[in-house]
């Protein structure tokens, strides 16, 4: 295990750097594993599927950097990396990109798209902390919680006056207890095959 600065109760920092880099498949090639290699950095990055066998002539280091990064990513330790990284980042991005609908972005110059992403993160990172926060993550669901407070409070009051009530409800004259209230006798109407009736 490296040696590892805390700065919160859920953040750490690594004194030493980057020690360890989890990519997709798309960022697979053997100059790239070799350059991470070069930087004495771990690689579990999974392997496109390729037709036919590779050929390694003249690129040992390739070749070696490959092999040990094929052999990580197989490990448990590196599949464990591998789905951790599905979860935050690929989650994530599939938000953002499908149900987001950030996927076709129909605004003209490189600058002004780059503008809606940064918005478009930027609120959804919110959104993450306010359900870290306020178990919440989205302002209707915000509103929706406060209306189910109020409501609760409503009633809590309620019950309170009612249970700090000295005087008993006085029933009106001329009822009693044995049910006597013409009111809430059943009350019947016939139709044509069937009677129904209802009482209150």
């Amino acid at each position: 295990m490296y040696e590892s600065e805390s700065r919160s109760e859920d953040m750490k920092v690594n004194i030493n750097g980057i020690e360890e880099l989890v990519a997709d498949k798309g960022y697979m090639s053997g100059a790239a594993l070799k350059r991470v290699k070069s930087y004495g950095v771990r690689s579990y990055i999974p392997e496109k599927k390729q037709k036919g066998k590779r050929h390694w002539q003249g690129k040992a280091e390739e070749q070696q950097a490959t092999y040990d990064n094929r052999r990580r990513v197989r490990g448990d330790y590196g599949k464990k990396l591998l789905k951790r990284r599905a979860e935050l980042v690929e989650r994530s991005f599939a938000h953002c990109y499908e149900t987001g609908g950030m996927r076709r972005c129909h605004l003209r110059g490189r600058e002004n798209i780059l503008k809606r992403q940064l918005a478009h993160v930027s609120a959804f990172n919110l959104s993450l902390v306010m359900r870290q926060l306020l178990d919440e993550g989205t302002p209707r669901e915000l509103k929706d919680r406060a209306v189910v407070l109020v409501l609760r409070l409503f009633l809590w009051r309620v019950c309170l006056n009612r249970s700090n009530c000295t005087v008993e409800p006085q029933l009106p004259s001329g009822l009693g207890s044995d049910n006597t209230d013409p009111l809430n006798k059943p009350r019947c109407r016939s139709f044509q095959n069937s009677d129904t009736c209802t009482t209150g």
